[in-house]
């Protein structure tokens, strides 16, 4: 396993095969513009990425807000520049995230424990599984400051809601609880709020338990399967099931099946 990046507003820490991201501007409710989050985010998911020992990451915040998304109070000074120096600060900042978590080959888990606003409520329709506590609260609330989803957050919504859904959510800005969360399955579950991480790195073992390369393609088919038809989907599987068939873990899978015990994988 490589040294662990240097990250400025949050820490990565291993637990087993499992990195837990926490985010660590609770001073502005861990918005993501204004801060070094946007450039930790990708680092800590390249990292994982580069890491076979990783098979899945949490992401969660410190304090009460997982994270509010952008910085309101600096936001005005961001519309003062011309519009095509705008259009590259987003591409090469908050514009990261979706592309990192895109890219991710590890599950990625968002713990979700306060509000996520914004930008905060895209990134973890971002993530694979979303827990929430009873203090969650999602709002898609860009309009309400007169601006829209710049960080893609309108191409995961429809894709997790439909596009009624997210319709109305995109356009009234309204923000919804935990309870209607769950209701519209943007959250799997909901937990007392001391429950909550632990119930994450619950499900995260569960899934690292199993042979650390076939879950990197089985997420890579989980993404993939959102873009192709099935005849080009169907190709891709075949190639990684025979990969996946000449694997050493594929072989210490069969044996434990047989010798009804778990498998130790070593991702070869």
């Amino acid at each position: 396993m490589t040294p662990l990046p240097l990250l400025k507003d949050a820490t990565l820490e291993i637990d087993g095969r499992i990195a837990v991201l926490t985010f660590n501007r609770d001073d502005v409710r861990n918005a993501l513009t204004s801060t070094e989050l946007v450039s930790d985010i990708p680092e800590a998911i390249r990292w994982c990425n580069e890491n076979i020992e990783i098979s899945v990451l949490i992401m969660t915040g410190a304090g009460s807000a997982f994270s509010a998304g952008g910085n309101i109070k600096t936001m005005g000074e961001r519309a003062k520049g011309p519009p095509h120096e705008l259009q590259q600060a987003y591409r090469r900042g908050i514009q990261r995230i979706p592309l990192a978590l895109e890219q991710a080959e590890v599950a990625v888990i968002a713990a979700v424990n306060g509000p996520a606003i914004g930008a905060g409520f895209d990134m973890a329709n971002m993530c694979d599984i979303r827990i929430g506590s009873t203090n969650t609260q999602f709002g898609e609330t860009f309009v309400n400051l007169g601006i829209i989803p710049g960080d893609g957050g309108a191409w995961f919504l429809t894709r997790l809601v439909g596009y009624q859904r997210a319709a109305e959510l995109t356009l009234t800005g309204r923000v919804i609880k935990a309870e209607e969360a769950l209701a519209l399955g943007l959250l799997l579950e909901v937990t007392a709020p001391d429950l909550l991480i632990p119930r994450a790195k619950e499900i995260a073992a569960k899934i690292a338990q199993k042979p650390p390369q076939a879950l990197r393609y089985a997420k890579r088919l989980l993404k993939l399967a959102q873009k192709q038809a099935l005849e080009e989907h169907l190709d891709v599987c075949s190639a990684y099931q025979a990969i996946c068939h000449k694997t050493e873990d594929h072989q210490e899978a069969l044996k434990a099946f047989f010798e009804k015990r778990h498998g130790q994988y070593t991702g070869k």
